[in-house]
Order: structure tokens, then sequence, then C-alpha cells
């Protein structure tokens, strides 16, 4: 076994050389709590501590401000495959109860849910007194590209960042699943305890009910994807007072919920 920092894993697996082409790596991480398998996602290997302390934060498992010891249980093939989280009893969520006893695929972070009350997400409505223009959302999606390497060489890879109120980088992670890439920015800024000055969440690709949810959870209150949004996802930034943006390419963009964020 391998004790592990919280500097997240250095694996530098995310991507395979195949032939003329270049692979994303997926590969299947079971995450342990007290040594009991908790669920098992399929993810890109790196990060993986900032993934699963955001994973255990938007699923009520974990919301403690001191990091967890993590151990490296089994490995395949220089990656981690399953790797455990010592938590005292007393600070596990109501979510523990919860667990995942499918598998999670990269595509699907609901999967493994048992009923559909667990997907429900409680909690007072955001606001934010933040005014948007469409120069900065560009310049914000500039930036966040720029540091897209995995996606640059394979093109198979999400990316999600997080930018504070004055636009500035607070974090950038890629990952083969959307949400995984979401999980890992906000770990990170929970590891680094600068989560509450996240103000807008970017994402590479289109946004989902869970995506919504995580944001809503990390009281980010303004998520702008690159692609559309689900009818489920657009109910929930409404009743969760996110302003959600879609289709966000060159100078146009769709704002599906909470349009008083942008200046016209």
């Amino acid at each position: 076994m391998q004790t592990i920092s919280y500097q997240g894993l250095k694996i530098t697996h995310q991507i395979q050389n195949k032939t003329e082409d270049d692979l994303v790596v997926e590969a299947a991480l079971q995450i342990n709590i007290n040594s009991e398998p908790y669920t098992v996602v399929m993810r890109t290997p790196d990060n993986d501590i900032a993934l699963i302390r955001g994973l255990l934060f938007a699923e009520d498992i974990y919301k403690g401000v001191t990091n967890f010891e993590a151990t490296i249980e089994k490995m395949e093939n220089e990656v981690p495959s399953i790797i455990n989280i010592t938590i005292s009893k007393l600070n596990l969520g109501k979510g523990y109860l919860n667990k995942r006893t499918l598998l999670s695929v990269s595509s699907c972070g609901i999967c493994g849910k048992k009923e559909l009350k667990d997907i429900e997400v409680n909690g007072d409505r955001l606001k934010t007194e933040t005014k948007l223009t469409s120069t900065i959302i560009h310049k914000m999606f500039l930036e966040m590209n720029s540091f897209q390497e995995t996606f640059k060489k394979s093109g198979g890879s999400h990316a999600a960042a997080v930018f504070n109120k004055q636009n500035k980088l607070l974090t950038i992670k890629e990952d083969i699943g959307r949400h995984n890439a979401v999980d890992k920015t906000i770990g990170d800024l929970l590891i680094e305890n600068k989560l509450k000055s996240a103000n807008y969440l970017l994402v590479s690709g289109r946004v989902s009910y869970e995506i919504v949810s995580k944001a809503f959870i990390a009281k980010i209150p303004i998520i702008i994807a690159v692609s559309g949004c689900s009818s489920l996802a657009v109910d929930f930034a409404k009743e969760f007072g996110i302003c959600l943006i879609g289709f966000t390419r060159e100078n146009k963009m769709t704002i599906y919920a909470n349009p008083s964020y942008i200046k016209q």
C-alpha cells in the first residue's frame, strides 16, 4: 500500500500512444471508504484525490475542511485502481448511507443511484451581484482552452475551469467524463481552501442536471458551457438561482436561466 499526499496524484498516463492516434486514457478506479467499497468510477487517471474530494463533497459524504488520509490499495499498469479513504464515522454525511452499488461510467454521474429521492438537492437559492459580458466570457474560454493539453493531443477529453469574480483562473482539470472534470476542479479548490472564491464554472461540453447540482452545492452561481443544456438542467438552474449559459461560441451564446446576470 502507498499513502498519498493532498497535492493530487501526478500520473502521466492521461494520453496513451496508439499507432498514429493519441487516445485519452479511461480507467476504472474503485473508491473505498474506511476499507469498504463505495463506488467504481471510470476516469482519466490524474488528480485522483481531487476527483474523490469533489465527488464526496457533492454526494454529501464528506464536507469537512480538513483533508482525509488516502491510501493506494492497488495499482494496475502504474495507475491506481483502488484507493481507500479514511474518514471518521462521526464526519460521514448522510450521503454515505446511499452507497453507489453500481458502476458510475464516465458519461453518467448519477448511474448507480438507487432511488429518485437520491438525486434531490436542497438549499437556499444562490445570489450574486456579478455582471457578465460576452467579452469577458470569451476571454475566460480562451484561457481555459490554452490549458487543455489532453484535448489538444487526443480530441477525446472534457475540461472544467473555475474563475473568481475578478475573472482570474482558479483551477482547470481535464477528464474523459464531464462530471469528473467538474469534481476535480471543485475537489482541487477544496484541497487548496479556495472554493469560497469560485464564481464561474466553465465546461467544455453540454450541461446536465448533475453539473448544475454540483455547482449549486459548491455555491458557484454561474455556469457557462460550450454546448447545450438539458431540460432538467435548465429547470434546476432557474430554481437554484444559477445563471446557465450554453452554446457559447465566438460572440454568441444562449442564456437559459437567470439572464439578469448578463449585461446587454
